[in-house]
């Protein structure tokens, strides 16, 4: 299927890469240091309408396609993972749920605020002993006296714990099935509901800039039209959302295999030994070469699969593109790293280059939003393998 990216997306790419190059390149270094969350940034990447890029304009979105939302968290990921994620989960985790499965009055009430990036929502799925395995979910909700009562713990969730969060979306059981399988329903708890706590932020091996916090309700009480969707289908409503996340993760580790080329072929034409730049020495230059490979490819897969999310391609098809892309994206962006520092040598070791962020940035990609194993599941039934 045809998915070269239009004129329009690739002008497009060029507004993203100018924001990312003028409000964050600057700054990234420090910021990651500081393991601090820039507010007034993220501000500005909604002024430029980053967050509302898919969100419908009844609800101030811009209504623009999929594969837009891909161009810009890959532009970002070529400066700083973090700020990609951010936006990532922010529409993928934060608003697409509502404006997918919300009524009309919890669109309304929460989408204007997300999609203009005056607030950002999280998602509550991943817990203790709980995350490829989502349905061991232990978090509980009980409907008492008109309200949802709900007691338990999420972990590693991102954007919950911002000054500027308004809600998380959490998954909790709410009963059992017929069949004795735990019901599991999503059901929005505000930012300041009593009993909600955002713990203090995670000390992460990489992602330093972006927010993620464990999470505890302890009879945290909200009212029943917070419940999200249907009774009982909070799993397969994440579930749904999921695909989606796994091509714009694809997305933002294209944008660091990116970044990693870009570097290379810089400093291997720049560094020399023994007289002449390294990136004459084949044992260097073929390296650079495979990172040319790998974003090539990785960028083709990516696209595809967002291409067919546009054209509504949204079955098994998609699903099976949007995993191959996942798994393939971020594997190789770890080994895009990996040589990356390997080329700047003793350098790549030192926190001034960007290279030693982006390798302890990379290995995440790896496991959130489904890990390699998870991907590689998946792919296998798509092939009429019963994998378990």
């Amino acid at each position: 299927m045809d998915f070269e990216l239009s004129r329009e997306h690739e002008d497009f790419r060029h507004v993203v890469r100018d924001f990312a190059q003028e409000h964050i390149a600057p700054h990234v270094g420090e910021w990651d240091k500081q393991h601090h969350f820039p507010v007034d940034t993220v501000r500005a990447m909604g002024d430029l309408g980053l967050f509302g890029l898919t969100a419908s304009p009844e609800y101030g979105g811009a209504g623009a396609d999929f594969t837009s939302l891909c161009v810009a968290i890959e532009e970002l990921g070529r400066v700083d993972q973090s700020l990609g994620i951010t936006l990532e989960a922010a529409v993928g985790l934060g608003i697409n749920p509502i404006a997918a499965f919300g009524s009309e009055e919890q669109r309304r009430r929460w989408l204007p605020d997300l999609v203009s990036g005056r607030a950002l929502a999280g998602f509550g799925l991943t817990e203790p002993g709980a995350g490829s395995d989502a349905g061991a979910t232990r978090t509980r909700a009980e409907f008492d006296g008109g309200t949802w009562v709900l007691n338990g713990a999420k972990q590693f969730i991102t954007n919950s714990g911002s000054e500027i969060t308004s809600l998380v979306t959490v998954t909790a059981r709410t009963g059992t099935k017929d069949d004795g399988s735990p019901e599991i329903s999503a059901i929005i708890v505000p930012a300041g509901t009593p009993g909600f706590v955002a713990e203090p932020a995670y000390d992460k091996l990489g992602w330093h800039i972006s927010d993620t916090h464990p999470l505890t309700f302890s009879d945290v009480r909200v009212p029943a039209d917070h419940l999200l969707g249907e009774r009982g289908r909070g799993y397969a409503q994440f579930l749904a959302i999921l695909d989606d996340g796994r091509v714009a993760i694809a997305a933002l580790a294209v944008g660091l295999i990116e970044a990693c080329l870009e570097l290379c072929t810089q400093y291997a034409g720049e560094r020399e030994t023994f007289g002449r730049p390294i990136g004459t020495r084949q044992g260097v230059a073929f390296q650079i070469a495979d990172l040319a490979v790998m974003a090539r490819a990785g960028r083709a897969l990516t696209y595809q699969a967002a291409a067919m999310k546009d054209a509504g391609r949204t079955g098994a098809e998609f699903k099976q593109a949007a995993a191959i892309a996942k798994l393939y994206t971020s594997e190789a962006a770890v080994t895009a790293t990996r040589i990356a520092t390997q080329v700047f040598g003793g350098y790549g070791f030192m926190e001034e280059y960007p290279v030693a962020r982006f390798y302890r940035d990379a290995k995440i990609l790896e496991i959130g939003e489904g890990t390699s194993e998870v991907q590689r599941m998946l792919i296998a039934r798509g092939l009429g393998l019963a994998a378990q």
